[in-house]
């Protein structure tokens, strides 16, 4: 049934997902109308779709299917809805004088009229337009949102479109509802195709299932870091997205060749198998290939003696570099291109210091940069010199117009020498990226360990790399950064190589607990985090990382995150806001679990100065440091000093951090790790996994579980292919060498 009444008043509202309990005049009785709404204002009048029911609590409601916003029509409801404060520039008092003014006309006067405002004393013709801007704007956006919502969309993703496309949102949606999957966070195909469905398109048209194959590649990049896929796999992957049976084959199989026609598929025979690429993926591993190819042929003949140099830098630091660590330092000086590559302990920071002194003798401008905030920190305090992330050495700034980066082909970077720490977690994307800003006189110097976990975007570019056999290459195998007592690099190397790791308790830095269950495991873990460690070793409890494999079940992140925040950060009187699945304190770890290259910081200086910019990176973490009670704006401060507030509505991005999964652990160290051992799936479960988690250890390791799962982890050497093109590329490039 149908009902229309004024709002009264908004009693609760949960902005996630947009359901209300809201109070309407009725027929002159007050009504409770509960259900999903688009943001309602006191004074507005609502057409209400839906029917009773009785609330055991509290008692009869009207229960919402559908809404219609109609504009008031009495003085009074007029009145109330412009001193709601949902128009920008209007309090209750200046509402009271324009309704005085204007009367039953006073909206009409707000949308067409709005100069007619600045007769009004303390309304300027500046003033009345932007009153009249804020009334358009908010009228146009509860417009779409109810569009929206009628198709299966939450208010807050609702809200999320409407800033993508602002009026344009129905026409774009209505013409192709699968563009907001190219264009909106969020959105998948199953959400784009539910709208569609309810538009009434063709299920079997050529929109769709291109939409289809386009989402397919970009899934199995995003998800699994393929830069393309064998043409059998896509089209099985789309047969089941689409729910089509094997007789839609060919239909799947036109459109990847449409695809191609317009440029954005790429499909060849590879190795004697068909398949398809987005094409922004060809052509970024095909330019890695190439400007890699030319960067290496660049030979440098300098005047300086470097063996020399060498020997006088070691014995002023009382150091004495092995063969494969003098080699690794010979070809950073000599070469265009060159690759140290091994695991912790094996002196890659002391091969980067001291090819920092020959460079800064010879004056040469060095850049050093890392993938991540936490990476780039850290390399800045190993090297002595600033660090800098690679988005920020290539000055990123997406709202330009010019271009995502300002440092590209026509403006490189001002450097001689570019070195990258943490290779294995560059991607692609942003490696073609980083090539592209270099002159073809830079020398590239590419630090990391093969054996990390890949990139989270897509692409494998440093195994891919150092697999063509193409470009100078030193694997550092001797351990040289070990005490006597210590294990955990002892213990790393050799999980690396299959073999258990000495558990000796009596050790200063690496520790088992014996579990007997998930649920046990898990309190042992609370235990650990918040009395133990820091009783023994006084770390706080905030700065204790625990990294789990996976997400669910009692020693998952969700399960432990809950668990620690309650332990480590309750909430008592301070300000608590709830999302729907979290609720966030003042003082809570987190982290960005996605990249926001527009999410404006902060970042206040030792000497004084201020900086800001734009750009909060997946994985990065940080503390929530104040919450706005009224408007429950969020600011947090992250470790590399970036200071930002998100809205409510933009706190899908972060999640909880006391406890984080390995994968983002990427890149990171923490004075102290703790390793719930679970059993899972083989491809999760794993040996480098296992390594991965390891080395993100400085000072104490803690793995919690049994002994039978960390040596089925030890022995599981899988590790699940991904499909590059990089290494063929180089390989090609090099073919007539």
């Amino acid at each position: 049934m149908k009902i229309t009444g004024n709002v009264e008043n908004i009693v609760f509202r949960n902005e996630i997902n947009g359901y209300s309990v809201v109070n309407i005049s009725h027929n002159n009785k007050r009504l409770t109308v509960v259900g999903n709404l688009p943001e309602v204002y006191e004074g507005q009048t609502l057409e209400l779709d839906g029917e009773f029911i009785v609330n055991k609590k509290f008692g009869e409601q009207f229960k919402v299917d559908d809404v219609k916003i109609i504009e008031p029509t009495s003085l009074p409801a007029i009145e109330k809805y412009l001193a709601s404060g949902l128009i920008y520039g209007i309090g209750p008092v200046t509402a009271k004088k324009i309704v005085d003014e204007f009367k039953e006309d006073t909206l009409t006067v707000l949308e067409f009229n709005p100069m007619k405002l600045s007769k009004i004393r303390g309304i300027s013709k500046q003033k009345a337009a932007e009153i009249s801007n804020a009334y358009n704007e908010m009228k146009g956006m509860q417009n779409v949102i109810i569009f929206l919502q009628s198709h299966f969309i939450s208010t807050n993703m609702a809200i999320k479109i409407y800033n993508v496309y602002k009026d344009k949102t129905i026409e774009i949606i209505k013409n192709n509802p699968y563009q907001l999957i190219e264009d909106v966070d969020g959105i998948g195909f199953s959400t784009a195709d539910k709208i569609a469905v309810k538009l009434g398109i063709d299920l079997y048209g050529e929109n769709r299932i291109k939409a289809g194959l386009v989402y397919t590649l970009k899934t199995a990049s995003e998800r699994e870091g393929h830069t393309y896929l064998p043409k059998d796999n896509l089209i099985n992957n789309c047969i089941e997205i689409l729910n089509f049976s094997e007789n839609e084959r060919n239909l799947i199989e036109k459109c990847i060749e449409y695809l191609q026609i317009e440029g954005m598929v790429k499909n060849f025979s590879y190795h004697g198998e068909d398949i398809s690429c987005l094409t922004k993926f060809y052509f970024q591993e095909k330019y890695i290939a190439r400007k890699l190819y030319k960067l290496s042929y660049n030979e440098f003949e300098e005047k300086i003696n470097f063996i020399d140099s060498i020997n006088l830098y070691q014995r002023l630091h009382n150091i004495q570099l092995n063969g494969e660590q003098t080699d690794a330092v010979m070809y950073s000086l000599t070469k265009g291109v060159s690759v140290i590559t091994g695991g912790p302990g094996t002196g890659k920071t002391t091969i980067v210091k001291c090819i920092l002194e020959m460079f800064k003798q010879q004056n040469k401008k060095v850049l050093l940069c890392a993938p991540t905030g936490r990476a780039a920190k850290r390399l800045t305090e190993t090297s002595g010199m600033e660090a800098k992330t690679i988005h920020r050495a290539l000055e990123m700034n997406p709202s330009e117009n010019e271009g995502f980066f300002h440092r590209n082909e026509n403006n490189p970077l001002d450097a001689d020498v570019v070195i990258i720490d943490e290779m294995s977690m560059v991607d692609v994307a942003l490696f073609c990226h980083l090539l592209k800003a270099l002159r073809s006189t830079t020398r590239l110097i590419m630090v990391g360990d093969k054996d990390q976990l890949p990139s989270v975007g897509a692409g494998n570019v440093l195994r891919d790399i150092i697999e063509s056999g193409k470009l100078h290459t030193t694997q550092l195998i001797n351990i040289y950064r070990q005490g006597n007592d210590s294990l955990i690099i002892t213990n790393a190397h050799l999980i690396n190589n299959g073999k258990m790791p000495i558990i000796d308790n009596t050790s200063k830095d690496f520790f088992y607990e014996q579990g007997k269950d998930l649920e046990t495991n898990s309190e042992t873990i609370i235990d650990l985090v918040t009395t133990r460690l820091p009783n023994y070793f006084g770390y706080r409890p905030q700065d204790i990382q625990v990294l789990a494999p996976m997400k669910a079940g009692s020693c998952g992140i969700d399960n432990l995150n809950k668990r620690l925040q309650m332990t480590i950060n309750p909430y008592f009187s301070g300000i608590e806001l709830s999302t729907e699945f979290t609720k966030y304190h003042v003082g809570d770890k987190i982290m960005q679990i996605i990249n926001n290259y527009e999410m404006n910081y902060v970042k206040y200086e030792k000497n004084g100065m201020t900086q800001e910019g734009s750009g909060i990176y997946n994985g990065d973490i940080g503390y929530i440091t104040n919450i706005e009670p009224n408007s429950h704006q969020v600011t947090v401060k992250f470790d590399d000093g970036k200071i930002c507030k998100y809205e409510k509505t933009d706190l899908y991005q972060i999640t909880l951090a006391y406890a984080i999964t390995i994968h983002k652990s990427q890149g990171s160290e923490f004075d102290c790790v703790v390793i719930p051992l679970v059993p899972g799936a083989p491809i999760i479960i794993t040996r480098n996994l296992l390594y991965t988690a390891i080395t993100r250890a400085k000072k104490t390791v803690v793995l919690v579980g049994s002994k039978q799962i960390l040596a089925r982890m030890i022995h599981n050497n899988y590790t699940a292919k991904r499909f590059t093109l990089l290494k063929d590329f180089l390989s090609e490039e090099y073919k007539n060498d």
